[in-house]
């Protein structure tokens, strides 16, 4: 079930649709995802990446187009002959097994079968592997959901395949546990150096663990890169607002120089920023945005502000602590709610301060920004 070494990548589609009656789940992808990589299809729900999802497994079949696994084309064969496995949200595993019993399931359905010493010895190693050792007698009800999503984890892992295909498999978990298996799959990617693809809606869980990252909406691509090239340089307005939090400023374009743009907009105020390095390219009288992060942005007492490009009034609407930020929602007179978020500053002797701004709700401020911190791009 390894890969074929002559082909770089494990996945590859071609002009790929999938066509549920009149409904065009899938249209036109084109992709490929590279050999021993962790790769995300990130998106809301119904944008295609599920769908993506079970044509590489095998579940559905391309309406159009060719899906190639290790350079095969593996039209019309069926997930059982695929060298892929699953893990699912609903981890699946079967209650009336022992946990060994359970990760040893699919090996009965080798060609050879491997005999009933061997598949024990395999389910031993796959739960080495998953740092389960030792809990192969246990039922999964008597496991935490942790433990029953690493038993899955060896389950599918235990057959070798060329690649495994995770379906949102932590988002039944609390957020600690989440994070901690976050990093419990990035160390088994980076052990057993095989493909892995992730399918999630949460964007903060693709950006930690991915290589590469594919943005998906309405059954399109709109932007494939790394988690870094995603926050800092989005293609569109749609990925900057998906990716992380972004402050969108729309307009018309008035005039492009060189590598930066001048927007006017709906407010009748000329913004200008440096174009993303990713996205369409702008001209004038079209429509684009500026977009700048709120850790860009900043906030200090009204008048207090000196040397930016771009300084607007406001009041606090919103302060909100979250740990290692403070963000404030500031309503200002042209562009309604500007978000703006402060980091944690230390003091002497390393004493945390919260925020050394301080400011309550009400309170009236200034934020402001340099044009090179922001980013002009098409809608």
């Amino acid at each position: 079930m390894m890969s074929d070494s002559r082909h770089e990548n494990d996945i590859e589609f071609c002009n790929v649709e999938k066509h549920y009656g009149n409904l065009k789940a899938v249209n036109n992808l084109s992709f490929q995802v590279k050999r021993g990589t962790f790769h995300s299809f990130l998106g809301g729900s119904g944008c295609g990446k599920t769908t993506t999802l079970r044509m590489i497994a095998g579940f559905d079949q391309p309406t159009l187009g060719e899906v190639r696994l290790a350079g095969k084309n593996v039209a019309g064969v069926p997930a059982y002959q695929r060298p892929v496995n699953m893990v699912f949200q609903h981890y699946a595993l079967f209650p009336h097994m022992t946990v060994s019993q359970n990760i040893a399931y699919g090996l009965r359905y080798l060609t050879p079968r491997p005999d009933k010493k061997e598949q024990q010895r395999r389910a031993d190693e796959a739960l080495e592997m998953v740092r389960l050792s030792g809990l192969g007698h246990r039922k999964p009800s008597e496991l935490s959901g942790g433990q029953q999503q690493r038993v899955a984890l060896a389950r599918a892992l235990v057959n070798k395949p060329t690649v495994l295909l995770l379906d949102e498999p932590l988002a039944a978990l609390d957020r600690k546990l989440r994070k901690e298996m976050q990093s419990e799959l990035l160390r088994l990617q980076r052990e057993v150096g095989i493909t892995f693809v992730l399918v999630t809606h949460d964007q903060e869980e693709a950006l930690s663990m991915s290589d590469s990252i594919s943005v998906m909406h309405s059954g399109s691509i709109i932007q494939t890169a790394s988690p870094e090239q995603l926050y800092e340089a989005p293609a569109t307005r749609y990925v900057a607002d998906f990716i992380g939090e972004s402050n969108l400023f729309n307009g018309t374009v008035r005039h492009v120089q060189g590598n930066s743009a001048v927007l006017r907009t709906e407010q009748g105020i000329e913004l200008s920023s440096p174009l993303t390095p990713n996205g369409a390219p702008l001209s004038a009288n079209t429509e684009g945005c500026i977009a700048v992060r709120p850790e860009l942005i900043d906030i200090a007492a009204k008048g207090g502000l000196y040397g930016r490009d771009v300084t607007l009034d406001g009041c606090v609407e919103d302060r909100i602590y979250l740990g290692n930020i403070t963000e404030y929602r500031v309503r200002t007179q042209p562009f309604g709610i500007v978000c703006v978020r402060v980091p944690r500053q230390h003091g002497a002797g390393g004493q945390g301060t919260v925020d050394p701004s301080g400011f309550e709700h009400g309170a009236a401020v200034q934020v402001g920004w340099n044009n090179a911190s922001g980013l002009a791009m098409a809608l």
